[in-house]
């Protein structure tokens, strides 16, 4: 899909231009993860981390996919890439930048709706 909005433009040029986010995007891309499990796998201190994915979820390249709750009462969000591929293309003044989503949304919709859990 072609992105249009020039906010989600810009969002997406930023995002390829930070090691750090390179990193949480490519982190949640196969896996759900926690806060915890990318702060572990992409040795960035913690508030790094939760600043960059506070602002990712804000710019919608990261979404929160499930929330679930600890044994003893604690709820956690376990999140997800939205792109697994992006293009930017520069031609003439004119930036295109296309990207492929990771995952259907609709059918991750209907998946919920009937689910049992």
């Amino acid at each position: 899909m072609i992105i249009k909005n020039e906010r989600a433009k810009q969002a997406i040029l930023v995002a390829l231009a930070d090691k750090e986010i390179m990193k949480i995007l490519d982190c949640a891309l196969f896996q759900l993860k926690s806060v915890t499990d990318i702060i572990r796998e992409c040795d960035i201190p913690h508030t790094t981390a939760y600043r960059k994915i506070k602002w990712l979820l804000a710019e919608n390249l990261l979404v929160v996919d499930k929330i679930e709750i600890t044994p003893d009462g604690k709820k956690f969000s376990l999140f997800r890439s939205v792109f697994k591929s992006i293009s930017v293309h520069y031609d003439m003044g004119s930036t295109v930048v296309e990207a492929e989503e990771s995952f259907d949304i609709v059918d991750k919709v209907t998946e919920k709706f009937f689910s049992l859990e």
